[in-house]
């Protein structure tokens, strides 16, 4: 990664005002000094997702998500820091200093270039093929899937020549070497044929990342010949669980939702009829990873997967991991055609956006799949079937999620809502209570878990000190940076202190850029938006400030006397004036002026 000096971040930072950055990804409103707005990193009904621009940071209350400017391109845009840097200084019309690399580093960014550049080569020939004498069965087959000649240019569609070995030798005769093209996943090789071309013979579909650029491809056979779609395997620059194809179109939406599909054409076809919304995993089950970046770009996903056997059980598989990160799913009905293309060749956009509106919530789409494996008509598969709905229905953890969802599915299947609501009650109890929620894999940390009494007061103090500047000479008196025994609170506190000491402010955002962990970031945002309650007075004010004050220095005495050598001198004695001290002060009033 680049190396920027400290005075160039915060330049950077400072000229790009977090209020007007966020704005352009999420909606604002302003509540006395803060911006309130639905949380982009998990999904969410009300607004808990604040901006403060005096602290130039955000922080959601929800999912614990905080940072500066920086953190936030970051974690939105899945932004290295040194891109989120370039995008930042280029908003804010600072030229950045040519960079230098590490030898290794600099062969891995070129490396990385370097298959870029091969890539776009090879769009650049499939797209030309397309249009000569050669593609002419591939055009053929895109007119016939009703493509017009603007949407096959906006994703670069092309063709790969019958001849197996037509790309390597136009990908050589361009200077690139026999490593490289290996390395692409573009080209093969073996003793018998040297080099030879992955693509033949096929429809291609070039594949993006969010930044527009080329990371491999897909190709769909002409004529007979498996398998009918090949993609490129994985390389340095293409990971299929971690890419969506059309999301570099689909993330500038103006839609509340993304429509996830099955295939390439699918996509193509919905982005034609004006849904721009859509998107496909890369010839991959859903996985983890694509609802992680799923998640940067939405709250809601609707699954419009093929309506076929493979099709529901995709979108049953879709379902839970979507559920897991925090994505409202809803499962949109095709019946009686296949596929968003096979639709809206049939019945049109307006009739698609209809189905769109129409579009059944996953749980309940889930318990219709269910029902399908049981006798309605016999008492016992109805009894069965009930008893595995209650089941599932444990899965919902709060008390008013559950009851809607039982009162969904009781009159949807005509069952006493509290006969229902028994037989749920039953089986928790008898399997030890209510389901608990798994652990997210997503990395969103819940923020509902008790924290330590301790650990609370020292990031309760530090947010006073951060919104009341007047503080620092009072609280100076008694608590150094070495009373936080909480090590990530420690070195803020002295960062605090220094930044007071020279300037007689502080700066919460610039401290944020001082730490590269994502999870110390998250926890420094977290101890700038503390919250306590219950104070209406300054009288209040002073007598809680004074109690966190003394839990901390006794905290911090009590730590000290713990760990102490028996031969430091200079320790012990300091041991003896702070607890003289606080005995001063256990007797003091802490006055704010």
């Amino acid at each position: 990664m680049p190396f920027y000096s400290d005075d160039l971040i915060e330049e950077v930072r400072s000229r790009n005002d977090i209020v007007d950055v966020i704005s352009n990804y999420v909606r604002l409103q302003k509540r006395g000094s803060t911006y309130f707005g639905l949380c982009p990193f998990h999904n969410e009904k009300t607004a808990s997702f604040s901006v403060t621009p005096g602290k130039q940071m955000y922080y959601c209350f929800g999912c614990g998500a905080g940072g500066n400017v920086f953190t936030f391109l970051m974690e939105y845009e899945n932004f290295t820091f040194a891109e989120a840097m370039q995008a930042l200084a280029e908003r804010a019309g600072v030229e950045l200093p040519v960079q230098e690399y590490s030898p290794q580093m600099k062969r891995e960014a070129d490396r990385r270039q370097r298959l870029l550049e091969v890539n776009k080569e090879a769009g650049k020939y499939y797209y030309m093929l397309l249009r000569s004498e050669h593609g002419t069965q591939a055009l053929d087959y895109f007119k016939k899937r009703g493509l017009s000649e603007e949407t096959m240019r906006k994703f670069g569609l092309g063709y790969s020549d019958k001849f197996s070995d037509d790309l390597y030798h136009y990908l050589r005769n361009k200077g690139y070497e026999d490593e490289l093209l290996r390395d692409s996943g573009l080209i093969s090789y073996d003793e018998r044929r040297g080099g030879h071309d992955k693509f033949w013979n096929r429809a291609m579909f070039p594949i993006m990342d969010v930044h527009n650029k080329i990371i491999g491809f897909g190709g769909r056979v002409m004529g007979e010949g498996e398998p009918k779609y090949l993609n490129s395997p994985e390389t340095k620059i293409f990971d299929k669980s971690r890419n969506l194809y059309g999301l570099n179109f689909a993330r500038t939406t103006k839609k509340p939702q993304l429509l996830l599909c099955e295939g390439y054409m699918d996509v193509i076809a919905l982005h034609q009829a004006g849904f721009d919304n859509a998107v496909a995993s890369l010839g991959t089950a859903l996985t983890s990873g694509h609802a992680n970046l799923l998640k940067r770009y939405t709250r809601e996903v609707y699954l419009t997967y093929d309506s076929d056997g493979a099709g529901v059980k995709a979108a049953l598989r879709a379902i839970p991991i979507l559920k897991e990160v925090g994505i409202v799913t809803k499962v949109i009905n095709m019946r009686p055609y296949k596929d968003p293309d096979e639709f809206i060749k049939a019945l049109g956009a307006e009739a698609y956006e209809e189905r769109i509106a129409q579009a059944e919530n996953s749980f309940m789409f889930e318990i219709r799949m269910l029902e399908q494996n049981y006798d309605m008509n016999d008492p016992e598969g109805k009894t069965a079937f009930y008893n595995e709905v209650a089941q599932k229905l444990l899965g919902f953890t709060e008390d008013l999620e559950r009851d809607n969802y039982i009162e969904a599915v009781a009159g949807k299947y005509q069952i006493g809502f509290e006969n229902l609501r028994k037989l749920v009650l039953h089986l928790g109890t008898k399997g030890g209570i209510t389901a608990k929620k798994p652990p997210l894999k997503s990395g969103i940390h819940e923020n509902k878990k008790k924290e330590n009494g301790m650990k609370q007061s020292q990031k309760l103090l530090l947010t006073w000190l951060i919104e009341d500047t007047r503080l620092f000479p009072v609280i100076g008196t008694y608590i150094t940076p070495s009373d936080f025994t909480e090590e990530v609170y420690g070195r803020v506190a002295k960062i605090l202190y220094e930044q007071f000491e020279e300037t007689k402010t502080v700066n919460p955002a610039k401290i944020i850029s001082m730490f590269e962990s994502e999870e110390d970031q998250r926890e420094i945002a977290s101890l700038f938006n503390a919250h306590i309650h219950n104070i209406e007075t300054r009288a209040d004010m002073e007598k809680a400030l004074k109690e966190t004050v003394v839990r901390i220095k006794k905290n911090s005495i009590d730590h000290r006397s713990a760990n102490l050598a028996p031969t430091d001198m200079a320790g012990l004695q300091q041991l003896v004036a702070d607890k003289r001290q606080l005995e001063q002060l256990e007797k003091m009033h802490i006055s704010i002026e």
